[in-house]
């Protein structure tokens, strides 16, 4: 995909994906996700009519007089998208790959959360930490999460995209566009976490390292969102051990062909990130068969792993609508807050 081909789809995106949250999300996101209650202010002098439980003791005692303490209802999230990117995610046989499917989520969630005042950051990853931007807040900050996404191994580097797309805002624009901010960005990844910042090849997937990662360089509770096709192993202690901190959600993309796939004949298929390759008879029924109950197995027992973990799932398939398997997962977060 050309440096053009991104911007223009970075568009379209924001055309389509902020018509259905204006539409569809504008109230689901902030009565599903709130900020963390209320947050020390300042100290005053007692009034009466004060909460006697306020009182702080402390100042009190220093100052001779009661004083009470102020507290304030803190709204504001982070909300962290992490991206799976690894070379299993270009697959795509409807029209759009899962990375383009990604590519819309982020765009859905970065949208919504701007509308609320939220913070977005945005981390890529493969088989190591591909990039990394902190949570700022901004309609052009979440086109510029969207536009990495997409961008990421089309073959355009991102000084190019940067320059042309005119999405990012001075405070905002694409690190990796500025001379010289190029080691300052390195020295955000943790020693045994740094990897090349711009490469072609991609590495099979590591979640527990993109999980580690995040529990490196966000200090604040985010509602983090991890998005992937799950092709990995030994990952969920990590995620277990970032639940209790963050608010995780895991998103499995698929395509409809990684589920079943239909009768073409003798068929030669390649591992994207391993790079083996095997043929298979499809014109067999058993094997279609096989195949599928492995697939949707598969998916179930993902789904029974993160639900007995508590971390919340949401099933995305890459040709069909985004906004209803987000929506039926607001509503269903929703509800589970009402008892």
């Amino acid at each position: 995909m050309l440096a053009r081909e991104v911007i223009q789809r970075v568009r379209e995106i924001q055309i389509h994906t902020g018509r259905q949250v204006a539409d569809v999300l504008a109230g689901q996101y902030v009565s599903v996700f709130k900020g963390r209650g209320i947050e020390f202010d300042e100290v005053r002098p007692y009034v009466p009519g004060d909460d006697v439980r306020t009182i702080d003791w402390n100042v009190t005692a220093r100052m001779g007089h009661p004083y009470v303490k102020r507290y304030v209802e803190e709204r504001q999230l982070t909300l962290m998208l992490m991206a799976d990117v690894s070379a299993s995610q270009d697959f795509g046989s409807a029209g759009r790959s899962k990375r383009e499917a990604t590519a819309e989520l982020c765009a859905l969630l970065a949208f919504s959360a701007t509308r609320n005042d939220d913070k977005v950051g945005l981390t890529l990853f493969h088989g190591g930490i591909e990039q990394y931007i902190p949570a700022r807040k901004g309609q052009k900050h979440s086109l510029r999460v969207v536009r990495e996404v997409l961008a990421h191994g089309s073959g355009a580097a991102p000084e190019e995209l940067a320059a042309r797309g005119r999405t990012s805002s001075r405070s905002g624009a694409s690190d990796s566009s500025r001379p010289g901010k190029l080691s300052r960005i390195r020295r955000w990844l943790p020693l045994g976490l740094r990897r090349a910042w711009w490469r072609t090849g991609r590495q099979a997937t590591n979640v527990a390292g993109a999980m580690q990662f995040l529990m490196s360089v966000t200090t604040r509770k985010a509602v983090c969102f991890v998005v992937s096709d799950f092709l990995d192993e030994g990952y969920l202690p990590a995620m277990r051990i970032a639940n209790r901190k963050h608010d995780v959600i895991a998103v499995l993309i698929t395509d409809p062909r990684e589920l079943e796939i239909p009768n073409v004949g003798l068929l030669g298929l390649a591992d994207a990130e391993s790079g083996k390759l095997a043929m298979y008879d499809t014109g067999s029924a058993a094997f279609r068969r096989e195949l599928a109950r492995l697939a949707h197995e598969r998916v179930e027992r993902l789904k029974h792993a993160f639900r007995a973990s508590d971390i919340d799932f949401i099933h995305i398939d890459a040709s069909g609508s985004l906004v209803d398997p987000v929506v039926r997962f607001f509503r269903m977060r929703e509800r589970r807050m009402r008892r």
